[in-house]
């Protein structure tokens, strides 16, 4: 079907949608209601869980959306991005500008009414050093992956902060739990689209690292630092036994993948390490989502 035979409304719906990039925003909104569920001292009531993960979904979608607004140019020259709103000049800059800042300030309003000034705090942070600090250094340095890890890993306090209008220990955990499961994650995309960010102009490691010796070295170093983290959560009361068990399990099996990756360095690896680090993180999620169900009987 051609572009003229879609009705308009439905294509602007869906470029609208697409700004805000569905898949990252789901993780978001998984990471923050395990923040939630965790932090809370019993079952936690529908309304206000609810209204914490529609404010960071609308806050996290308005950061996509302004993320594509300041990339447009990078995406028009990246074959993966061409087809985005912007670069394809479906959407114009004003009208996607003035989407994302109507879904962060929507976002925003929703946490700190509901949730309380506390959560919206820290989604403005999650939201200002993904917008100002990682977009801005991705075309000077590979050193934003690390920088862009730091709003990736904040969505769970996000949710902490909702639950207990506070920050605690446990709140630290999982934010290091997330950080570091992010770094393979990302070294994964950017092996698998290194041409594509050098059209870019995007400095990521892997362009760098042609033979890609260091990237996996990389990609190792920070999954065998991911499973000693991730044994952590029953120090600080967040898990039991059940969980430690299958944390360890999961754990090894990723470090597996990107020690294969490591060693064979090719894109088929490169694909299994990306696939690995989806699975692990939705399976860790379970995990302690299922633990704290069965501890609280």
């Amino acid at each position: 079907m051609s572009a003229s035979a879609v009705p308009a409304e439905r294509t602007a719906a869906a470029d609208y949608v697409e700004l805000t990039k569905p898949r990252i925003t789901f993780m978001v909104v998984l990471t923050a209601l395990m923040g939630y569920v965790l932090a809370s001292p019993g079952a936690p009531e529908a309304w206000p869980l609810a209204a914490a993960l529609a404010g960071t979904a609308l806050v996290a979608g308005g950061a996509s959306a302004l993320n594509m607004v300041l990339e447009r140019r990078v995406d028009a020259r990246m074959r993966r991005t061409q087809a985005r709103p912007l670069p394809s000049g479906r959407l114009r800059t004003p009208e996607a500008a003035a989407f994302s800042l109507a879904l962060t300030s929507t976002g925003l309003a929703v946490l700190t009414w509901f949730s309380g000034p506390l959560a919206a705090a820290v989604a403005l942070v999650t939201w200002g050093s993904y917008v100002f600090l990682y977009t801005p250094l991705k075309a000077r340095t590979s050193l934003a992956t690390i920088v862009g890890a730091v709003p990736g890993a904040l969505p769970p306090v996000i949710g902490w902060a909702a639950a207990r209008h506070a920050i605690d220990p446990g709140a630290f955990i999982l934010f290091a739990i997330l950080f570091l499961w992010q770094i393979p994650h990302f070294l994964a995309i950017a092996w698998i689209y290194r041409d594509d960010y050098a059209r870019g102009g995007l400095p990521m490691l892997p362009v760098l690292d042609p033979e890609g010796r260091i990237t996996g070295r990389q990609a190792v170093a920070h999954t065998l630092a991911l499973l000693v983290v991730s044994l952590t959560p029953p120090v600080a009361g967040l898990a039991g036994a059940p969980y430690l068990a299958g944390a360890l399990l999961l754990g090894l099996g990723f470090a597996a993948v990107a020690v294969a990756a490591a060693v064979q360095r090719t894109l088929v690896w490169a694909r299994r390490l990306f696939l690995a680090s989806l699975a692990y993180l939705v399976l860790l999620c379970a995990l302690l989502f299922l633990d704290r169900f069965l501890s609280r009987g």
